[in-house]
């Protein structure tokens, strides 16, 4: 965009933000002009500079045309209650304008005591920032706004009513205006009315929640995931695509390949290795890890930014993907495929023959891929001795003249994976595998199987080469002192570590407090373990004692990888946090446009808590998803008695999934028998009071299922005769533990591996 120089008789950008900073009342447009003495000439051009500002990212316009700080808050603004704890009232903006910008908590000042505001209330408030939070004082009370909810129409007694699609919502609300929605439609509807007469009006038809893709569909509009781009910005990526790569360094004679799931629409690495010629590093290798160049197509201040932005990330789900980016960059021109000419960031790695990083540098490059494989076919080939041709031919466009380039490159790329591997397992990073599940659909997106995905040393190999990568960039940003979106995981907090230390006794475990924590300390743990019937308990236990990562600019490492600097690199055409690595890259290394620009390095620890949230809000969709397919799969085998594991315990009950499919369902307390269950919060279990019998955490036993609910995901199970017993196929020893919350418990069946895979890292 070009932007229009401000003229001598207008404010500088700097001026107009400490203006808006500053003024007491809503600062628009005429405010402005009269604040500086603008005259009626001036008034046209001061339009186009709060324009530029505002796609610049610098300012944003609140309702009514009044202008604040990007990131910031209105002056004065309509705020909505979501947080009351005795004296102290927590607001949020009713509307937020800043796109990718987290929105902000506000501390109400009430006047006086007595609790007058309470959470759904909606007050119009003057706000100021004092240090590095807000304060709102309330000047008016206004009447309560309307809820949005999500949900499924049913009839009962002649009547027609709205269950939520949230596990949560336990009763139906009456409808007051169906808009022509019949029963079962999944629908839009506002909530209206004051306790306890609250109601539904429904605002928007869906479709049918059982039909293929309904249950993404529900977890995009429950969580308020971006999923359309509109015409405008469609139209910029379809311009954007088109402009030459321009001057770049040539790695289209390399055999890169790109290995992925079979599914894969978007490839955004590739990678190649081969033994090191030069003599300093004998028995070591140099390596490529080529990532799309994404931050040549998508510019700072950009509509495509900024949308970007907003996303955070693609979000996946079994029937689709809602990228992050419009489908022309996402599944074409930045997608690295087999035999055309990309766009790439290359990172080159020099590793010895201990798997040591050596040497890096990183350009812009263009590539062309020797082969886009899926995991199992790499795999296959690798694992040979001799892959059969017809496999290949069958497998890669090109035939028989891909096994000739194929299988040397992938045994040069496994060759310097078992280099790696050694300095990986060196520094021991946390080992816990938890196998994630696959949901199968037909072609009409019908469910066919639910089972665990399969791990294999291609998904290991190629997660090396992108954690080398990513050390890469995060260690030549620091050298270079540019600014770094580091991925962050914080180790166990000390009370976290106090109540593993508390879980562990019940073990007779001993876990020292005062040792350095790493990630080996658990290793080592676990391994005592190899052979004990608690070894999974354990290791879920130790996979709840973990933080949550997250993006930040402030270096804290990455204690699960067991890394000191770290950031991601490798996706760029997924992850926001990835691209805005890629332009501090482009700026440090001055390789031409698309750098880092000024406005986003001072607001990285807002970008950073921004993506944070929007990977999570991600991770929660994704996860719901998930839950109701699982759900809609066993509605088939309500009744039936299953194989089932503890995942959680509560005082209430708990909670157990089910070996080899997955999904969350809960056993209330109420329903295990005529005794009364004591809650042990230290050993996460469920105790008899007179026989001494206990549910403990990663127990397996024999459950029923009892209902399935596919539009809310929800599971219940009891147990196998209603009273505690372990029903056919099993004594109640196997299923239930006896004698008090000491005694080992004995387990059936191999303990699951704990690791996060098949996604990139």
């Amino acid at each position: 965009m070009t932007k229009s120089k401000p003229r001598s008789g207008l404010p500088t950008r700097q001026q107009i933000i400490d203006f808006i900073s500053s003024s007491g009342t809503p600062a628009g447009k005429r405010e402005i002009a009269k604040a500086f003495g603008l005259h009626a000439q001036d008034k046209i051009a001061l339009k186009s500079l709060l324009k530029d500002m505002s796609d610049e990212g610098l300012i944003d316009s609140a309702p009514g045309r009044a202008f604040h700080k990007m990131g910031g808050v209105p002056k004065v603004t309509v705020l909505r209650i979501t947080d009351v704890s005795g004296d102290t009232v927590w607001a949020v903006p009713e509307q937020w304008q800043a796109e990718g910008v987290p929105v902000p908590r506000l501390r109400v000042r009430e006047r006086g005591k007595g609790g007058a505001l309470g959470i759904g209330d909606r007050i119009l408030a003057r706000t100021e920032e004092v240090g590095n939070g807000w304060i709102a004082h309330p000047m008016k009370k206004l009447a309560r706004g309307e809820e949005q909810m999500l949900g499924v129409v049913h009839e009962e007694g002649g009547r027609l009513y709205l269950q939520g699609v949230d596990k949560k919502d336990r009763s139906s609300l009456a409808i007051s205006d169906r808009n022509e929605a019949m029963p079962g439609d999944l629908v839009l509807a506002e909530k209206a009315g004051r306790p306890p007469r609250i109601f539904a009006r429904v605002t928007e038809i869906l479709g049918d929640p059982f039909a293929p893709r309904s249950f993404s569909l529900i977890a995009i509009h429950k969580h308020g995931i971006p999923n359309v781009f509109s015409d405008e910005l469609l139209a910029e990526a379809e311009r954007i695509s088109k402009q030459q790569l321009g001057t770049r360094e040539d790695l289209r004679d390399l055999p890169i390949v790109a290995i992925d799931p079979a599914d894969a629409r978007d490839h955004d690495d590739a990678v190649w290795a081969a033994p090191d010629d030069d003599p300093k590093n004998e028995g070591g290798w140099k390596a490529v890890v080529a990532i799309a160049d994404v931050s040549f197509y998508v510019r700072p201040g950009s509509e495509l930014d900024r949308e970007a932005r907003k996303r955070g990330n693609s979000v996946y789900f079994p029937d689709r993907v809602v990228p992050m980016l419009p489908e022309i960059l996402s599944a074409e021109v930045c997608s690295l495929k087999e035999g055309e000419d990309r766009a790439a960031l290359a990172c080159h790695l020099q590793v010895d023959s201990n798997g040591e990083l050596k040497s890096w540098r990183f350009s812009r490059a263009v590539v062309s891929i020797a082969a886009n494989i899926a995991y199992d076919d790499a795999q296959t080939i690798i694992d040979g001795p001799e892959t059969p041709r017809a496999l290949l031919d069958e497998r890669f466009a090109r035939g028989s003249a891909m096994r000739e380039e194929i299988e040397p490159a992938l045994k040069d790329l496994w060759s310097c994976w078992a280099a790696l591997n050694k300095a990986r397992q060196k520094r021991e990073p946390l080992d816990l595998d938890l196998p994630e599940r696959r949901i199968v659909l037909d072609e009409k997106g019908r469910i066919l199987s639910v089972a665990p995905r399969e791990r294999l040393d291609a998904h290991k190999l190629i997660e090396d080469y992108m954690i080398a990568a990513n050390v890469a960039a995060a260690k030549v940003l620091e050298a270079k002192k540019a600014p770094v979106m580091y991925r962050i995981h914080e180790p166990p907090s000390r009370e976290k570590l106090v109540a593993l230390k508390d879980y562990l006794k019940t073990f007779l475990m001993e876990f020292a407090l005062g040792q350095v924590i790493r990630p080996a300390v658990f290793n080592q743990m676990l391994r005592k373990l190899e052979e004990s019937d608690i070894r999974e308990e354990v290791m879920t236990q130790v996979l709840r004692t973990q933080t949550q990562a997250y993006y930040g600019p402030e270096n804290a490492g990455h204690f699960g990888l067991s890394l000191g600097s770290y950031a991601h690199f490798t996706s760029p055409i997924r992850r926001y946090a990835d691209l805005i690595v890629h332009r501090s890259l482009v700026d440090a290394y001055g390789l031409g446009q698309g750098g880092l620009t000024a406005a986003e390095a001072g607001s990285m620890d807002r970008i950073g808590e921004s993506i944070s949230q929007l990977e999570r809000r991600a991770m929660e969709a994704e996860r719901d998803t998930i839950d109701r397919y699982v759900a809609a799969y066993l509605a088939a085998h309500v009744g039936e008695v299953m194989d089932a594991r503890i995942t959680g315990v509560k005082d209430f009950g708990f909670f157990a999934t089910i070996d080899g499919i997955g999904g969350d369902g809960l056993v209330p307390a109420r329903d295990l028998g005529s005794e009364y269950f004591r809650y042990d919060e230290a050993s996460q279990r469920l105790i008899g009071e007179h026989s001494g019998e206990f549910f403990a955490l990663g127990m397996r036993l024999k459950l029923k299922l009892a209902d399935a609910n596919p539009i809310t995901g929800a599971l219940r199970f009891e147990l196998p005769d209603g009273k505690g017993s372990a029903g056919p196929g099993g004594s109640g020893d196997e299923r239930r533990g006896r004698g008090g919350p000491k005694r080992v418990i004995k387990h059936r069946g191999r303990p699951a591996n704990i690791r996060h895979q098949g996604r990139k890292r």
